[in-house]
C-alpha cells in the first residue's frame, strides 16, 4: 500500500501522513532543526509527497516583503529536504485540491473559509483532532489519496 505525506508548507501549516491505513498529523514545526527532524522521519516512511504549490503572496493587509521572503525561504527549505530524500514530489495548487474534494471557494465562504476547511477535514477524518494548522494538510492528503487511487 502506498504511503503518502501531504504538506501545507506555511509556518501555520502542517503535515498529514498516511501509512498502514492510519493518518498521523503534525503541525508545522517552528524551527529549521525541528522541521528537518520531523520531515526526514516522515519522508523515510513515504512513497510520495503531495505539497501545496504556493506563490509569493502570503495574504493579509500590509504583509511585509520580509514575511513573504521568509515564507519562500521556508518552502524552499522543505523542498530541499524532500529532494535530499529522493522522494517523488507532486505540487498541487490550492484550487486543484479544493476542487477535488468539493470544498467550494473562499469567495463562497468569505471570512469563514478556514473554519469551513477545518470542518471538511474533520468530517473526512472524524477520529482525528483537526486544528487550523493541520486542516489543509488533511484535505491535501484526501486529494492525494484520490489521485493515487486509494479512495
Amino acid at each position: 500500500m502506498k504511503r503518502i505525506l501531504a504538506i501545507d508548507p506555511g509556518l501555520s501549516g502542517g503535515l498529514a501522513h498516511f501509512a498502514n491505513n492510519r493518518v498521523t498529523l503534525e503541525p508545522m514545526p517552528s524551527t529549521d532543526g525541528d522541521v528537518r527532524e520531523v520531515l526526514i522521519n516522515y519522508l523515510s516512511q513515504s512513497d510520495v509527497v503531495y505539497i501545496e504549490k504556493v506563490g509569493g503572496y502570503i495574504g493579509g493587509k500590509g504583509a511585509p516583503g520580509s514575511a513573504m521572503f521568509q515564507f519562500g525561504r521556508n518552502v524552499g527549505f522543505i523542498h530541499g529536504l524532500i529532494a535530499s530524500m529522493l522522494t517523488r514530489c507532486i505540487e498541487v495548487p490550492p484550487q486543484r485540491w479544493q476542487k477535488t474534494i468539493g470544498a467550494g471557494t473562499s469567495k463562497t465562504h468569505g471570512t469563514r473559509w478556514k473554519a469551513h476547511l477545518k470542518g471538511l477535514a474533520q468530517q473526512r477524518q472524524p477520529s482525528l483532532n483537526i486544528t487550523l494548522k493541520t486542516a489543509d494538510a488533511v484535505l491535501i492528503l484526501e486529494h492525494a489519496m484520490l489521485a493515487e487511487g486509494l479512495k
